[in-house]
């Protein structure tokens, strides 16, 4: 399913499925199904082909074609799966009463014969619907038509301005150009070296950050040191003849001035390229690079001379930076260059209104445009020539795409760029986060569930639709078009935001398309309401569903989000009888409010309903919801929930009832507060659902050793998994039992939380050859030697660590030979005390000493040494973030006063030292010492790590 194609590619599937399928359709109807199904076989690659296309340069008859047979698709869909729904049946009998159940059973077949009438009947108007619109497509020729033809006048590339600007004009430049200069030589600081080899930089970032005019800047800086030199943009239409011949020319015009009125083709201009560049020092920009295939054919186009040659790229593209060389990525200017371009721009005289506090709008302008320049000049350019008390008018009432204002143009345009070179599938599922209100956090898990029950997500064989749905995600990611959201405690992807320029694009596009109608947004530019197919709310009270008329007119919605929106009795969105998707986040309920209806809405695919205040009980009549792939709820599950044997993704908050082990398709499996009443019989049914990837659970009475058995013998069977966790109050884990057990963790894991569970020592089933995926580990390991830790640092793709033990433990002699002691940590959180230290100047090993503040001291008092440099080191040369408790007497040196030398130096990528200074009973000036000589510590590390350490 996409944008255009609408439920076109679903419905070959559906129809096949009526015509095999025991639904004993009439002869004359399986013939129409026969015809239907050649016919869709007939339209839908050319409506893939129009997919292809970026919208804007379609034919508007073309446009006009592809928006009523997405229309059809849709209607056409509705029709099928109403009635698979109603043969197969939706109802579970809970009345055991022979009497009743045969009336029931008689009355189901009443009810299918009639499904199968109105079936007939419907499918004959989809049949002529879709004549219709094949008639159509011949009779105007669409084929022929589909691109719009091209301007007798080219527009110019609104980017190149960029190129053009004088450095007096940038604002926020310098520190990023220093910083990409300092990049490009720090492999040649000496310049006597012989080893000049190419140093290739790439700028990544989102449209409108700036990336052209920094390289620019740079490179006009520096073209007067080197031979030649070229700055050749490329953009996302580019041809790699006109690419190279760019190139050639911008080197040396003078030899090349009738490039362009050659016949060479790509090979034959490669060859030119290197044997021009053969012999020169050479300084080149390639900017605006969509493609790691478009790189690697220029690549092939540049030489290694070892002459010191520089080469820089842009780009949106993630993978396109990191194939193109070291990656630089450029951050959205700070709030004082952002305020200081904002009013330049307005005034177009650096100081005026700049020694002015800044207002609430001013204050609001800036965070819409979240530092990026583009949309800080956009912004401006709206508001030039109008007083600051109408600024506050303007911005509630103008997006970036309702005006007809130039610069907005241009932001728009840049944008779209991005947005039309994504193939049709990413361009549905990035449309898609129009639902969301602005400056929203994403999760990542629900964004994907949803886009698997819209369907945008086709499944390949071998692989999940969760999978596929992480690729998408990671793809926009990638593409700068969404803003990826840390775990600020582990560094786990938790989600991401949408820019507030992208959201205005997508909502733009979204009501042209009818793709999703924001109530309270572009209300006058919205659908008429019995087209309305995707309906999102926010912020507000439901008022615009409570009317009888407005449900009447909306029978064809089929998603439903409401946000922080209070929702009363007569609230009528449960009648939407079509309904896939129904999330209602963050929204209050009316005391009273009933959900038994929800067992109506029997097309539904994704149920969410997270609340605030008093929560409406879920009603028994969930268990009809047969078709249901996603259940994240609050309150107590009802039984019921037991017969949803298509069920994906179970989140509650409350206890699961007994049968949990009948959800064989269960993928995903998170509660909150307790895992059952009965919790030993919950471990045993683990073992039925070998489907899992997530297991996450709390048990609040902790487990015994038959509990315990249960559990690891139905780990056992779970060899999918890739993420448990699990919490709540401590187990004390029978470790001869996990041994005797010969327990083997899955080799897919990489998330295993065990912080809860005490284990006397390393459990054996930890262990790097077999564990090749863990990057987040959580642990209780209560005797723990050398080797343990030697074995922990040996994981292979290992970020995050979360390690509590009661040794003291040394990994001692660590040395450059020694390439796997935690080479990829970027967080390490524990209870002991962290030093690392050298044994002399001699001896460039280092050891790791991890102290419990009870044992000996287990390295000698040290002195401060504000000189100390930071020395390249194997241990742990990627750690960000050092969160350690330290007993005051540690940090006491041999003169009694405080030192904060406990080996920083030996962290190269140190950023962040957070803790607890343990000082109980110590005179508060004692411990501020403490503290200081720590702070001091950071602050002579070249990286000026942030400092969160307090006091006990």
């Amino acid at each position: 399913m996409s944008v255009v194609t609408g439920a076109l590619g679903s419905l070959g599937p559906k129809l096949l499925q009526l015509l095999h399928g025991e639904y004993k359709l009439q002869k004359g109807v399986r013939k129409q199904v026969e015809s239907l199904s050649r016919e869709l076989d007939s339209i839908y690659p050319f409506l893939h082909k129009v997919s292809d296309v970026p919208w804007d340069r379609l034919d508007e008859q073309v446009k006009l074609w592809a928006r009523e047979v997405r229309e059809a698709s849709y209607d056409m869909e509705d029709v099928l799966d109403t009635f698979l729904v109603r043969v197969d049946g939706g109802k579970n009998n809970s009345d055991s009463s022979s009497l009743k159940l045969a009336m029931t059973k008689l009355g189901e077949l009443f009810s299918k014969a009639k499904a199968r009438r109105d079936i007939a009947a419907k499918i004959m108007d989809i049949t002529k619907r879709l004549e219709e619109v094949a008639n159509n497509r011949q009779k105007y020729k669409l084929d022929e038509i589909m691109c719009k033809p091209l301007a007798a006048t080219s527009t110019m590339d609104p980017r190149l301005k960029a190129m053009y600007k004088e450095v007096t004009q940038l604002i926020g430049v310098d520190k990023s150009s220093d910083e990409l200069l300092s990049m490009l030589n720090q492999s040649q600081q000496d310049h006597d070296a012989s080893d000049k080899k190419m140093k290739m930089v790439s700028v990544v970032g989102v449209g409108g950050l700036g990336k052209t005019t920094l390289a620019k800047a740079v490179y006009d800086k520096l073209k007067s040191q080197y031979d030649c030199g070229a700055f050749v943009s490329i953009g996302r239409d580019h041809d790699l003849v006109k690419v190279f011949k760019n190139i050639l020319f911008h080197l040396d015009s003078e030899n090349h001035k009738d490039i362009h009125n050659t016949e060479r083709g790509v090979e034959l201009l490669i060859h030119q390229l290197r044997e021009f560049l053969k012999k020169k020092r050479y300084f080149i920009v390639i900017d605006d690079v969509w493609e790691v295939r478009t790189w690697e054919a220029i690549e092939l186009a540049l030489v290694e001379n070892n002459h010191g040659s520089k080469v820089i790229t842009t780009t949106r593209n993630v993978d396109v930076a990191k194939a193109s060389g070291e990656v630089y990525k450029l951050k959205q200017l700070s709030y004082d260059d952002s305020m200081k371009l904002f009013y330049t721009r307005l005034s177009r005289a650096d100081r005026k209104f700049l020694d002015n506090h800044p207002d609430d709008i001013s204050e609001k302008i800036l965070k819409k445009c979240a530092g990026i320049p583009l949309a800080i000049i956009t912004m401006a350019s709206l508001l030039a020539g109008k007083p600051e008390c109408e600024w506050s008018m303007v911005y509630n009432s103008i997006g970036f795409h309702t005006t007809d204002n130039r610069e907005a143009e241009d932001t728009m345009t840049i944008l779209s760029f991005s947005y039309y070179d994504l193939p049709p599938h990413l361009r549905t599922c990035l449309l898609y986060l129009s639902t969301y209100p602005e400056d929203y956090f994403i999760e990542k898990e629900s964004l994907i569930w949803k886009w698997i029950a819209e369907g945008f997500i086709d499944g390949k064989q071998g692989t999940r639709l969760f999978e596929l749905g992480e690729r998408y995600f990671n793809d926009l990611i990638n593409r700068s078009l969404i803003l990826l959201v840390e775990s600020t405690w582990n560094g786990r992807v938790e989600g991401c935001r949408v820019h507030d320029m992208v959201l205005d694009l997508m909502r733009k596009l979204s009501s042209e398309e009818n793709f999703i109608t924001i109530l309270g947004y572009n209300v006058e530019g919205a659908p008429a309401l019995s087209n309305v197919r995707r309906l999102a709310h926010q912020n507000r009270i439901s008022e615009h569903v409570n009317s009888e008329a407005m449900v009447t007119g909306m029978q064809k919605v089929r998603s439903y989000t409401a946000f922080k929106c209070f929702i009363d009795s007569r609230d009528q969105f449960l009648r939407f009888k079509l309904l896939r998707v129904l999330d209602i986040v963050d929204c209050s309920f009316e005391k009273g409010y009933h959900l038994e209806h929800l067992g109506d809405l029997l097309h539904l695919r994704y149920l969410k309903i997270r609340f605030y205040g008093s929560s409406p009980e879920l009603p028994i009549q969930l268990g009809n919801l047969k078709l249901l792939q996603t259940l994240d709820v609050e309150g107590t599950l009802p039984a019921s929930i037991v017969h949803l044997t298509e069920l994906l993704r179970l989140c509650a908050d409350e206890k699961v009832p007994d049968g949990i082990g009948k959800l064989v398709s269960l993928e995903e499996l998170r509660i909150l507060y307790g895992c059952s009443d009965k919790p030993k019989r919950f471990f045993k049914e683990l073992a039925s659902l070998r489907e899992l990837r997530v297991l996450a659970f709390a048990t609040y009475d902790g487990a015994d050793e038959s509990m315990q058995g249960d559990f690891v013998e139905s780990l056992s069977n779970l060899q999918k998994i890739q993420h448990i966790d699990v919490y709540g109050s401590a187990w004390h884990a029978d470790t001869a039992m996990w041994e005797a057990a010969g327990f083997v963790l899955p080799r897919p894991l990489h998330y295993l939380g065990w912080k809860l569970i005490r284990f006397s020592k390393l459990p054996s089933c930890i262990n790097p050859t077999r564990l090749p995926n863990l990057a987040h580990l959580k642990l209780f390991v209560i005797t723990m030697d050398e080797q343990d830790l030697k074995l922990l640092a040996r994981l292979p793709a290992l970020c995050y660590l979360y390690l509590t033990t009661e040794s003291t433990v040394t990994a001692s002699n660590i040395n450059s030979s020694d390439r796997s002691f935690f080479q990829k940590l970027r967080q390490f959180v524990t209870n002991a005390m962290v030093l690392f230290e050298q044994a002399n100047e001699e001896d460039t090993s280092v050891s790791l000493h991890m102290w419990n503040g009870e044992d000996a001291m287990p390295f000698a008092s040290r002195k401060n040494n504000d000189s100390r440099k930071v020395v390249p080191s194997d241990v742990m040369p990627n750690l960000e973030m050092l969160d350690f408790d330290v007993p005051l007497r540690a940090l006491k040196d041999n003169y009694s006063d405080y030192c904060g030398n406990i080996g920083l130096e030996y962290l190269p990528s140190l950023r962040e030292l957070r803790g607890c200074i343990v000082c109980e009973d110590v005179p508060v000036a004692e411990r501020d010492a403490a503290l200081a000589a720590l702070r001091d510590a950071c602050n002579v590390h070249p990286n000026h790590p942030t400092f969160r350490m307090h006091r006990s």
